[in-house]
This record gives C-alpha cells, sequence and structure tokens, in this order.
C-alpha cells in the first residue's frame, strides 16, 4: 500500500474519497471492510486493520459494506486513474504546490516514467505541461479578478507557481498570445492583439474558413475571419484580421460588453487560430524519423483550428457522418436556418443544445436529413441539456469522455476522435473509418489498397503522440480538412 498505518487512519477518519483504491479499511469488530471515504460511524482503532486488495480482506473473514460498497467500487476501479484523478485535482487547485514532475510523482505515489504514461494516455500531455497549464489557468483566474487588481505580475507569478517574472512572462504569452498585463486589460476596449508564433501558417487556418462561402455562422475575406459568437451579454461577431506577426481581434455588438465577455472572445480567438497547441514537437520527433518526416514537406507550422466550441464539434461529426463535404455544409446551414439565433440579415449564431432539443426529427428530414441522423443530432442535443453528457467533461481525462461519448447512440469512433481532436484540441485521437484519412495513408505509405480500420490504426500508431496533427496534416495532403 506504501502508506502508513498513521496515514490510513487519518484518511479513514476524515472519509477521503481521494484514497478509494489504495487501501481498505477492515472493521474486525462488525467484519466488514469499507472504502476510505465511507461515511458510516467510525471505528475505534484498535479494532481497524488496513488492506491492500478485497481478497486479503475476504481472507480475513470480513465482507463487503452495504453502505459504501467497495464490491461495486472495485469492479471498475483503476487505481492508477483514481491516484492521477487525486493529483489533477490538487495541481488545478493549487499548482504553487509543485515545483517539477518529481514533486508530481511524490504526491501521487506513481514513479515519474509511469506517471507521464499515464498523462499522455488519459490527458494527451506530458506532466510538465499540464502543470504549466494550470498554472497559466490559475494565473488567469487571478488577473481577472476584480479584487486581486492590487497584485502585480510578480506577485501573481510567485502566487502560481514561477520563480521568476520572465519565466511567467514567456510561458504566459506562448500560451494566451497576450503579456499578462494585456489580458488584464482585456474589456476595457473592444479590440485585442493576439502575438502570432514566427511559424504560424495563417493561409491554412484561413482556408479552414474559405470552404464553405455559404455560411452564416461564420466567413472569410482574403486575410478577415468573422465568427458569429455567444458571450456574456449576448450574440456578437468577432472579427480577426491576420496580419504578419498578429492577429488583430475586434467585437462587434448591438450593445457595450465587459470584461468577461471579451475574456470569452479572446477564448474562441485562440480556438479558431489553433493557438491552443503547438506543433513543435511533433514536428521535431518527424525530423528525426526519416519515413515519416515527409509528412510535414512545405507545412511546417500547421496547427488544427478548432471549432468555436465543442457543441460546434459535435454537431459536425454527426451531420459530416457517410456524407460528401459538399452536402454536409447544405446540411449544416439548414440546422442554422432551423432553429440558430440571427444576429443581422447576414450571420446567424450556431444553434445551441437547447434550441436543437427543441425540434423534433420531422423539422430536418424536410431539409433533406436521414431520419437517424436527425434523431442521433435531437437525442444528443437533448442529454446535454438534460446534464447527461458535456456538463462535467471539461474537467475529465479524454479517456473518459471518449468511454461516455461512444455509449451515445449516434456516436461512433470516428465521431467521437473528431470530437475530442477538433472540439476538445487533444492531441492524439485518430478519427478512425474515415474516407480521407484512409486514402491519404494509402498514398503516403503507397499501399497496394487502402487499409482498412486494424491497419489504419497501426499504420498511425508511430505518429503517437501526435496522431491528431498527423491526421490533420494526411487530410492537408488530399487537399481539404475534414
Amino acid at each position: 500500500m506504501g502508506l502508513s498505518r498513521e496515514t490510513m487512519l487519518e484518511r479513514m477518519y476524515a472519509s477521503d474519497k481521494t484514497y478509494n483504491g489504495r487501501f481498505l479499511t477492515g472493521v474486525l469488530s462488525t467484519g466488514i471492510y469499507c472504502l476510505p471515504s465511507c461515511n458510516a460511524r467510525k471505528p475505534k482503532a484498535e479494532n481497524v486493520r488496513f488492506f491492500p486488495s478485497e481478497a486479503e480482506a475476504q481472507t480475513a473473514g470480513l465482507r463487503a459494506c452495504r453502505r459504501c460498497r467497495p464490491d461495486a467500487f472495485y469492479q471498475n476501479h483503476d487505481p492508477d486513474l483514481e491516484r492521477l484523478l487525486a493529483l489533477v485535482e490538487r495541481i488545478r487547485r493549487e499548482p504553487n504546490a509543485f515545483a517539477d514532475v518529481s514533486d508530481m510523482a511524490r504526491e501521487s505515489e506513481i514513479g515519474v516514467t509511469k506517471l507521464t504514461a499515464l498523462f499522455r494516455q488519459h490527458y494527451h500531455a506530458t506532466p510538465a505541461n499540464f502543470l504549466n497549464q494550470a498554472r497559466i489557468a490559475q494565473a488567469c483566474r487571478l488577473l481577472a479578478d476584480p479584487q486581486e487588481t492590487a497584485k502585480s505580475a510578480l506577485d501573481i507569478a510567485f502566487e502560481v507557481g514561477y520563480e521568476s517574472l520572465s519565466a511567467f512572462n514567456e510561458n504566459f504569452r506562448k500560451q494566451m498570445s497576450l503579456c499578462p498585463s494585456e489580458y488584464r486589460k482585456l474589456g476595457k476596449s473592444p479590440a485585442f492583439s493576439l502575438a502570432l508564433p514566427p511559424s504560424y501558417r495563417a493561409e491554412y487556418v484561413l482556408r479552414n474558413f474559405w470552404r464553405d462561402s455559404k455560411s452564416a455562422m461564420e466567413s472569410a475575406e482574403g486575410s478577415r475571419i468573422t465568427k458569429v459568437v455567444r458571450l456574456q451579454g449576448g450574440i456578437a461577431l468577432l472579427h480577426i484580421e491576420i496580419e504578419a506577426e498578429r492577429a488583430v481581434c475586434s467585437v462587434e455588438a448591438a450593445t457595450a460588453l465587459g470584461a468577461d465577455a471579451l475574456r470569452a472572445a479572446h477564448a474562441v480567438a485562440l480556438r479558431l487560430l489553433g493557438l491552443t497547441s503547438d506543433p513543435l514537437a511533433f514536428e521535431r520527433k518527424l525530423e528525426a524519423e526519416p519515413e515519416l518526416s515527409p509528412l510535414i514537406g512545405d507545412r511546417a507550422g500547421l496547427r488544427i483550428p478548432l471549432t468555436g466550441d465543442v457543441f460546434e464539434a459535435l454537431v459536425w461529426s454527426i451531420i459530416g457522418q457517410q456524407i460528401n463535404l459538399p452536402f454536409a455544409f447544405t446540411l449544416r446551414r439548414a440546422l442554422a436556418e432551423k432553429c440558430g439565433t440571427r444576429y443581422s440579415d447576414r450571420y446567424i449564431a450556431h444553434p445551441t443544445p437547447e434550441q436543437v432539443a427543441n425540434l423534433e426529427p420531422s423539422d430536418l428530414t424536410v431539409h433533406q436529413f436521414s431520419q437517424r441522423k436527425a434523431e442521433y443530432l435531437i437525442d444528443t442535443a437533448r442529454l446535454i441539456v438534460s446534464g447527461e453528457l458535456l456538463n462535467d467533461f471539461a474537467t475529465a481525462p479524454a479517456t473518459q469522455v471518449e468511454k461516455r461519448l461512444l455509449s451515445v447512440r449516434g456516436l461512433g469512433p470516428w465521431s467521437v476522435n473528431y470530437i475530442l481532436m477538433r472540439g476538445y484540441g487533444y492531441a492524439d485521437c485518430v478519427p478512425l473509418g474515415d474516407s480521407g484519412l484512409r486514402t491519404a495513408l494509402h498514398r503516403f505509405f503507397a499501399l497496394e489498397s487502402s487499409p482498412d480500420l486494424a491497419q489504419t490504426a497501426t499504420l498511425m500508431e508511430p505518429f503517437a503522440p501526435y496522431r491528431s496533427l498527423a491526421t490533420y496534416h494526411l487530410w492537408m495532403t488530399l487537399g481539404d480538412p475534414a
């Protein structure tokens, strides 16, 4: 178990659920064994014996507690994941408690190598990257808090765990494309500028918006993107003009918008421009592997632009199933016309889950939706509105999000991995079953025939842990991203 008796007693008396799976409490006076989180009346210390597993507790003649049900817990229990989740919860709450990955390993009692593998599997990130993201997220909360205005950037840097102001500024700017002082000023003006990295490839991001010239939800003209967005305070137009070293953003709304709305617009801009991730690690990996490096070609700096929000990706993943791209655009436009909120004669906001949930399949079948596609879309929206889907996905690990999405009628491996990649921005996804991906792999590896699902998975394995970006590069070899 790796824990002292004193620690286990302390955690048992605190009913600490984060220790579930790390040990079992055997109560000799009653003949039962419990999870550390059990809220039954606590036994005296002399009547307690601890066990590392159910088997050992049962061998000692104890039975499972009927209140905390450790037997049910262990049927679907992953001790490593439980430790990881407990660690992640504390990192998000107290990022300054960890100086580095070694501290994280000690806290979780998981070795550095295994901890790295677990973060890669469940969060598609290294422990160091995850810690850094948590620090910046905490810094953003402090910078946005009107009660924290007296704190300087240096104060905040130390408070979130950085040892110097320069390290804080560098990491903040890299993640947010703004310096801390600029982020703090969001809301004082309806405009802000994002710094673009030296290798930024604007043409590929713009291409994503040029594809559907008839869309009422977004548009692109030259180097200018316009997207209808929902912000606190209502619907607005987010304009993004991409220049050589920066993206100049402005928000157009019928009424004045506050700081929270501008921060939300900033977050959407980062997503649309693909600035939530960095392709450098992927490119370095492929540079070291001659058989894979040709995939990058002249596309160094390519990033994956995300959808405006997760629901947009989910809608597209259902609409785009088993149909060609032009027809998918037609259906998407029809959905927006049917239930989206109109901003002007030209623009309509992408429908919300609530708006889609209020439809009936017949409302969509008259617009060329198949009966099944209409049902899948509406039923999924209703799951979201009821709180059964997406409500806690912002903080859940990718593996849990994937498992829950796969249980939804109408969402298969292709749809789910597309949502994880374009909606959540996870780095290591493969939309198995995608015809474009199969065609691109066929050409790239000069195969005799198009690969099936199993072969696709095998061919994509060498690109791990960056298979999302590899997928996007492969799509681009065909001339158009999905």
